[in-house]
């Protein structure tokens, strides 16, 4: 049955209007401005896409905390298939609110997917491509706001000083600039001085070479609940790509109440979970496991964060150790059960994370690397990521935990990419001094984790952050990323200095630039579409024994690049086996393969397995064969017993 394309619908377009968009105030660098969309200008011009062609379809999957709906598109052309079962890409952009370019990257997917351009068509015809580019649209909508700040979540308040109040210590735009950063007060306590090399920066004192601090940072703004911290319960909501199953970060605020506690999350785990053709995933977010190398362990590599954002966060690090309720009553035996303060006594324990809070010899430990075997894969799709987008390299890389690509991996089983989808280009006199990022792990989020881009730990780590190299290359790019610090007169703190990184600016390029990131990377998802696991039946044969007994042999190819099951895929049983059915009546199955066999995992680029099946039949009758695979398709083939 051929399986046409019409889906796309004539509906009345919404009122589109490009949102311009002021990323960055007058001063000697270059402005970022342009045509990065709010949450009605995207929705029309997505609805603008797929009603103008009938290979697409859009729905939405669920609403957010503040009642925006979460856009699903579903692009499939005409084929042999039911789109629903052809081998998919899922596409998932805006996971970090403040990440904007990862919607407006997969907007440019679908444009491009739909252009017709070349090789586009084949790959539609075989494959469906499910794109969701905005998962956290309120957190997105505060990119447009008249106040613009480092926040990461999604729409919901959250009590983050565990003290019973939920947002009432936001982060203060005390100099009026429109942009929230960060206050660096002269302090003789402080943990932290300018930077010799650049003095915007700061950087951790070192005692072993007989520094002392100089400086305490904090987020911009006043002590508004009076408890002696600085904007420690802002307008900061959950961390979405912190909200998913695997290496969930416990008792985090920022990573929620618990796992998949989102509307988002939820809407997005209920579609991938019943779509089981999803055979490969693409998150656009602030981790990277595309450009940056593995290391040998199987670990992401070469993460780097901002230490300013981090340093301002450190200073709330005590938080928890105020005013937090700790004995007896409160839902689960006091707030501090969620968000680590034990709660009613005794530790929670943490699941199944080895030798931490339980016994790390009682069963089987969930996987934490990435499989050696599965790895191979990745290489060839990062080089070819790298030749069609021209990102080598990424600016800022955070450690993942709870992040979604990292369900698609260990959970659900199959490929699964994360990459900010763009990185500002040094000169190349400088890119040595880029690769000087610091590998520094996640940690504690607290606010810098809310802004996406924190490392955590009290105080900071020691060794140097992505601060330099990356400020380095928006300079050199005229990408106004920085404000200058300027004394301020603080109505609690006295004279402090105002200024840092801008909200959005490390990790949203300039708007002239979307056009190409959203066609290359489209490029790219109809490359990564191709190279999905295929199966077919090939070389079918009859042998004819006598006396209605007939032997019927088929093989199974595997023409795709993947296979049919990463190792992982199979490891954590997410993956089903290869089903091969011959169709006979069971008893008709004398012997041999039975009548539905199954093959685990066919390697890709020609994997191949063998069937046979004795059987008893009418001489000059048909016999069906069918294969399904759950990632690779479907497909069958007609013999005739003689």
């Amino acid at each position: 049955m051929l399986y046409r394309a019409t889906r796309g619908r004539p509906a009345a377009l919404l009122a589109f209007g490009m949102t311009a968009l002021l990323l960055a105030s007058s001063g000697g660098a270059t402005a970022q401005t342009g045509a990065y969309h709010d949450f009605d200008a995207m929705t029309s011009a997505l609805r603008a896409a797929v009603d103008g062609s009938s290979s697409a379809s859009m729905r939405a999957l669920g609403t957010s905390a503040e009642g925006r709906e979460i856009w699903l598109v579903e692009i499939a052309g005409d084929g042999d298939l039911d789109p629903a079962a052809r081998p998919a890409v899922l596409v998932v952009g805006n996971l970090e609110g403040n990440h904007v370019v990862g919607s407006e990257i997969a907007v440019g997917i679908v444009q491009h997917l739909l252009s017709g351009a070349d090789g586009t068509a084949d790959v539609l015809a075989n494959n469906t491509v499910y794109v969701v580019p905005r998962l956290n649209p309120d957190g997105a909508e505060a990119m447009f706001a008249a106040v613009q700040r480092h926040r990461a979540g999604n729409g919901r308040p959250v009590d983050d000083d565990n003290d019973g109040r939920t947002d009432e210590d936001p982060a203060d735009d005390l100099n009026g600039d429109g942009v929230i950063t960060m206050m660096r007060v002269e302090d003789p306590e402080g943990a932290y001085v300018a930077d010799a090399d650049d003095p915007r920066l700061m950087r951790r004192a070192d005692a072993a070479k007989g520094e002392s601090g100089q400086y305490s940072v904090y987020w911009e703004g006043t002590d508004d609940d009076g408890d002696s911290f600085y904007n420690e319960d802002g307008v900061w909501g959950v961390d979405l790509n912190r909200n998913f199953q695997h290496a969930y970060p416990y008792w985090q605020p920022d990573a929620g109440r618990h796992m998949v506690s989102e509307s988002e999350t939820r809407a997005l785990m209920d579609f991938v979970v019943a779509q089981r053709n999803i055979a490969a995933i693409l998150a656009f977010g602030l981790s990277d496991n595309l450009v940056t190398d593995y290391d040998g362990q199987g670990n992401p590599g070469g993460l780097a964060g901002l230490d300013l954002l981090q340093y301002a966060t450190a200073s709330n690090d005590d938080v928890h150790d105020v005013g937090v309720f700790r004995q007896g009553g409160g839902f689960g035996g006091g707030f501090g059960f969620f968000f680590g303060g034990g709660g009613g006594g005794g530790v929670p324990l943490r699941g199944a994370q080895v030798g931490r809070d339980n016994d790390p010899t009682s069963g089987r430990r969930p996987e934490t690397t990435f499989h050696a075997n599965d790895r191979e894969y990745f290489a060839p799709l990062s080089e070819q990521y790298k030749a069609l987008t021209g990102i080598e390299s990424v600016g800022l890389n955070r450690g993942a935990e709870g992040a979604f690509f990292q369900f698609g991996y260990f959970h659900y089983g199959v490929p699964s990419f994360t990459t900010p989808g763009w990185a500002p280009s040094a000169p190349e006199a400088e890119e040595d001094a880029s690769e000087g990022a610091s590998s520094a792990g996640s940690g504690r989020a607290g606010m810098a984790g809310r802004a996406g881009m924190g490392r955590g730990g009290r105080g900071g780590s020691s060794s140097p952050g992505a601060d330099a190299a990356l400020l380095g290359k928006l300079d050199a790019a005229g990408i106004d990323a920085f404000v200058d610090w300027m004394p301020f007169e603080h109505p609690q703190l006295g004279t402090v200095e105002i200024g840092g990184f801008r909200p959005y600016a490390t990790h949203n390029p300039p708007a002239d630039q979307l056009a190409d990131l959203g066609r290359g990377h489209g490029e790219f998802v109809a490359e990564l579409a191709g190279r999905l696991p295929r199966v077919r039946l090939v070389a079918t044969g009859v042998t004819n024994h006598g006396g209605d007994v007939f032997t019927v042999t088929a093989d199974v190819v595997n023409e795709g690049y993947f296979p049919t099951s990463l190792r992982q895929g199979m490891t954590s049983r997410a993956v089903q086996a290869t089903m091969v059915q011959i169709q006979v009546d069971p008893d008709d199955v004398l012997t041999g393969d039975a009548k539905s066999a199954t093959v685990r995992r066919l390697e890709g680029s020609g994997g191949r397995a063998s069937f046979s099946w004795v059987i008893r039949g009418q001489e000059g009758s048909d016999v069906e064969i069918r294969v399904r695979s759950q990632k690779g398709g479907t497909d069958s083939a007609t013999v005739t017993l003689r």
